[in-house]
């Protein structure tokens, strides 16, 4: 017997460019608080691709290349992160929702993580997996190097370059081809992975421009899922200190009822972003800021599921439309345009 599905259905319209207008539907499933399992994988025909990068402190990084539809324009070029002790794996049914949806999707497993290599292995001259490092025995200096984009003027010559920004140059290389758009660039973020989006986003918004253009402020969206408040020697209070996270950047938090970290977060956010704020929590008439006339015309918005799923298990349950609610934002945010 299939299980029942309650509907919460919020109608946003704005406009945010000249004559365009943006109406979307964030569509908010209430799934039984029993449910815990990871919904399996879609099998399904579209082509993904397999990528071998590397970053600046030597360590093989697998990721996982989703790109749009055949014939199609990318809608958002998308980075996907996973949480700690997850892999491409673990996020792969959002990935393929949201290539479906018309996304490019770029999801690398982090180091020890998957497919790819540890610190000790790159040390050995090897640069691949080392079944010696478990995920859950990475330390602080591990968890800042998979967000670390910084060092130097140039970024593509930077000092310190970790796993997303390893993900972010090989966009920017198929941007100059004409095969991606950087300038539509958006980030996902799930569990720690969302910390460490986070971090990584604020660290793109730190490089200034140069003589031949603009090197850094490239994420356009920043959508986080169960985000973690501070684990390990990492901590939110850290890209919350950016004007990219507190003001500048589009920014949305999903979460399952009972997620204190997420709604730790999304408080910070209100108050950083007081006139320009909407939420929809489960079971709750839907909220937004005083001043705010409509809700899409919001920068902050935390959609709260009735679930007790989080991180790449919330992503990964296609019932629960998490990448139809993310689509939605991101095509609200790129119609913005940029501070």
């Amino acid at each position: 017997m299939a299980l029942p599905v309650t509907l919460s259905i919020v109608t946003l319209s704005m406009r945010w460019c000249g004559r365009l207008c943006v109406a979307a539907l964030l569509v908010l499933p209430a799934a039984p608080a029993c449910q815990a399992a990871e919904a399996a994988a879609p099998t399904t025909g579209e082509a993904v691709e397999e990528l071998r990068l590397e970053t600046s402190d030597g360590i093989r990084i697998a990721a996982w290349y989703y790109p749009a539809p055949a014939d199609t324009k990318a809608v958002a070029t998308v980075i996907l992160v996973h949480d700690l002790e997850g892999s491409h794996k673990t996020v792969d049914a959002l990935a393929r929702n949201l290539q479906r949806a018309g996304c490019a999707v770029v999801a690398p497993d982090l180091r020890c993580h998957g497919g790819s290599g540890s610190r000790s292995a790159a040390q050995a001259g090897s640069g691949g997996r080392s079944d010696a490092v478990e995920p859950r025995m990475l330390k602080k200096i591990d968890l800042e190097s998979m967000a670390a984009a910084t060092g130097g003027r140039l970024r593509d010559q930077s000092a310190m370059r970790g796993e997303i920004e390893a993900v972010r140059s090989w966009i920017k290389q198929k941007s100059d081809a004409g095969a991606l758009d950087i300038d539509r660039l958006c980030v996902v973020g799930c569990g720690l992975g969302g910390t460490l989006a986070s971090m990584w986003t604020a660290a793109d918004w730190n490089w200034p421009p140069t003589t031949a253009g603009p090197q850094g402020q490239q994420v356009r969206a920043l959508a986080l899922i169960s985000p973690v408040w501070a684990t390990k020697g990492v901590s939110m209070s850290v890209p919350l200190t950016s004007d990219a996270i507190q003001h500048a950047i589009p920014l949305m938090v999903v979460a399952g009822k009972g997620d204190r970290d997420a709604i730790r977060l999304f408080d910070q956010l209100k108050r950083f972003r007081p006139g320009k704020w909407f939420q929809q929590r489960a079971g709750l008439p839907a909220e937004k800021a005083k001043d705010l006339e409509e809700p899409a015309d919001g920068t902050a918005f935390f959609i709260q599921i009735d679930t007790t799923l989080t991180a790449d298990k919330l992503a990964n349950d296609s019932d629960l439309k998490v990448a139809d609610q993310i689509k939605t934002f991101f095509a609200l945010a790129l119609a913005r345009k940029p501070e």
